[in-house]
């Protein structure tokens, strides 16, 4: 439990956690490529130890010596068959693209989280492997894990993606690493391209031609040094809190911009938010940026279509930066909210009005509008997270500009993505 008071004149510099989309894929390539990757800036949340822990489970040797991970990689044929269910606790990142890599092994293998994680859809990636000729299964038969996945060779396909889904994609991909021909995925709209990029630095074939990627597979893997930038992901809740807090101006060194990820950028400057990127560099093949955010008076935007993808995870933290604008915001086309770690949309709209904002939660994102001038804004509650992390750190945001105390009951569960975040802000509001 975590209770919050009303803060101002948030100062300081930070940097973030590793991203956590490219740990992910940084320990996954690692472990299929021929030799000894090492990874610097690795997120040690719970999501990321879930992969290590999983190939860990399938004979791959993975160490940690002076903040880097080290990978002793045995190929795109040297996993080994795991003796016991695969423990992917609450990571969705780590259930859709195993499973990819999974489909094409010469072992059976299940896949299984904990409750959260068991009742988030997983059609979206069996629908895809199922047309490559894999033997993938529900075991209970309701779309969700755990999953049954009886690997054997796979069929290349073509793949009209009905989302714009980074897991999905990457999951065909890596599927499609082990597939007699190429693999191609088609998305509505770009989603982020981690994988993509870092496949291709890892020697893979693989090309881009507006929203369709295809892969041709490879007969190895090289071994890489990975650079894994700050989380914008993780930054967006203090990007939010120097903006709406009053008199704040803080440094966020290191953070990826990835434009395919940094959608959040894009609606801070729609909203004439004060942020400048300062040392813009390239680090990994991935862009870089250090990130000046100082409060300033914002304006309400419509946050829609193609960019939704690019933001999706930022969109709790943004709802609460648009209390905070001046006139109307309206969210839209993010269904997907649904579907994260809690029902984002509802439990987003329910605390935010329990603070008393004017929210109106719609069937894909919400309208949000801002107070009478005047009226002082939001106050305390106590906010249930339902163990979101996500939703956690937004409120928590909230709680340094809101009158009285906020308390947020379910506050552990930001170790999955930013163990030291309280810590920190605390550091920025001067109480340490």
């Amino acid at each position: 439990m975590k209770t919050l008071t009303r803060k101002t004149g948030l100062r300081g510099t930070l940097t973030v956690p590793g991203d956590k989309s490219i740990s992910h894929r940084a320990v996954m390539f690692g472990a299929l490529a021929e030799g000894t990757t090492t990874i610097h800036g690795f997120l040690k949340g719970a999501d990321c130890l879930s992969t290590i822990g999983c190939f860990r489970a399938m004979g791959i040797d993975i160490e940690e010596k002076d903040d880097t991970i080290y990978v002793h990689g045995k190929g795109l044929h040297g996993l080994n068959a795991p003796s016991k269910t695969l423990d992917v606790g609450n990571s969705g990142t780590t259930t859709r693209l195993i499973s990819g890599i999974l489909a094409g092994q010469p072992f059976s293998s299940e896949l299984s989280g904990d409750a959260s994680l068991n009742s988030r859809p997983m059609k979206r990636v069996i629908t895809p492997l199922t047309m490559m000729h894999a033997d993938i299964k529900s075991k209970n038969g309701d779309g969700c894990a755990p999953l049954i996945i009886h690997g054997k060779p796979l069929t290349a396909i073509h793949y009209d993606s009905p989302v714009a889904s980074a897991q999905v994609k990457s999951c065909v991909l890596l599927a499609g690493l082990y597939a007699d021909g190429e693999t191609s995925v088609t998305e509505p709209a770009l989603s982020r391209d981690h994988t993509e990029r870092m496949l291709r630095s890892f020697g893979a074939d693989i090309r881009t031609e507006g929203t369709t990627c295809t892969i041709t597979p490879p007969k190895s893997l090289h071994a890489q040094h990975i650079e894994v930038p700050g989380d914008i992901s993780s930054a967006a809740f203090f990007i939010v809190a120097a903006l709406i807090t009053p008199d704040s101006d803080v440094l966020i060194q290191n953070v990826g911009i990835n434009p395919t990820r940094a959608g959040i950028l894009e609606v801070c400057r729609n909203m004439k938010a004060d942020i400048i990127l300062e040392n813009v560099r390239e680090a990994g093949g991935e862009p870089v940026a250090d990130l000046r955010v100082r409060t300033s008076r914002l304006k309400g935007t419509v946050i829609e279509g193609d960019i939704i993808p690019a933001l999706i995870d930022e969109l709790p933290v943004i709802a609460l930066m648009a209390c905070f604008a001046e006139g109307k915001t309206i969210i839209r086309d993010a269904h997907e909210l649904r579907v994260k770690e809690s029902d984002r949309i509802a439990i987003v709209s329910e605390n935010l009005t329990a603070m008393g904002a004017d929210v109106i939660p719609t069937d894909d994102g919400f309208i949000i509008n801002s107070k009478a001038d005047g009226e002082t804004g939001l106050h305390g509650a106590s906010i249930q997270c339902a163990m979101d992390h996500r939703i956690a750190m937004t409120f928590a945001i909230a709680g340094v500009n809101a009158d009285g105390e906020t308390i947020i009951t379910d506050s552990d569960c930001v170790d999955v993505s930013y163990p030291d975040f309280f810590r920190q802000l605390d550091t920025l509001c001067g109480q340490q």
